[in-house]
């Protein structure tokens, strides 16, 4: 959906039109919910931003101005929700874990070892990206999963396209570094067998 047609359905929305709402809604709501849901591995709390997100759309639709792309806006109304749910988040370790844990290992295909092997791997990748600071975790999201342009993950992070690339830049180093060492942990796990 093209900037005119969402300023036009804004304006509508301004006059209290729900059809319009609804139209809007269902443009956006699922791009919406992907990066959201890459932010918070809750889907009732993705769920949740993603309608406050929405609802700011129908509380204040003149807020977007149309200079920039309203998808770029929007997922920036977003991105403030995800980082207030982050601040207040606490880690959370739950039975279901162990039970998910007990599956993995009398899982059928793989010994036990080879699967706890991949899980160690999936889970070290995913640590090494929990290592990035919110800012170049959030901006390798935003072009590799999202693929958004860099243009608009810098309106997005509300900074320069050359910091956007900066954070690019440094967070695959960062990547790359991390990963290297898991695997020459991995490595001499290797050889101890």
């Amino acid at each position: 959906m093209d900037n005119d047609e969402v300023l036009r359905l804004l304006a509508l929305i301004a006059q209290g039109d729900e059809p319009a709402f609804k139209a809007l809604y269902r443009a956006f709501s699922r791009r919406l919910y992907a990066y959201v849901s890459k932010q918070i591995d809750d889907a009732a709390q993705a769920e949740e931003i993603v309608a406050d997100t929405l609802y700011e759309v129908w509380r204040a639709p003149t807020r977007f101005r149309g200079e920039a792309l309203f998808s770029t806006w929007l997922i920036g109304v977003a991105r403030n929700k995800v980082l207030m749910a982050w601040r207040g988040r606490k880690p959370d370790h739950t039975h279901e874990d162990i039970e998910d844990f007990a599956e993995l290992i009398a899982g059928d295909g793989h010994d036990g070892f080879d699967t706890l092997a991949e899980r160690q791997r999936k889970e070290s990748v995913l640590q090494c990206v929990q290592r990035l600071s919110d800012d170049h975790r959030e901006c390798i999201h935003l072009v590799f999963y999202q693929g958004m342009a860099l243009a608009d993950v810098a309106q997005v992070q509300a900074c320069p396209e050359n910091t956007v690339k900066t954070r690019l830049f440094h967070a695959r180093k960062k990547l790359e570094h991390c990963l290297r060492v898991m695997l020459s942990r991995e490595g001499v796990m290797e050889a101890a067998k």
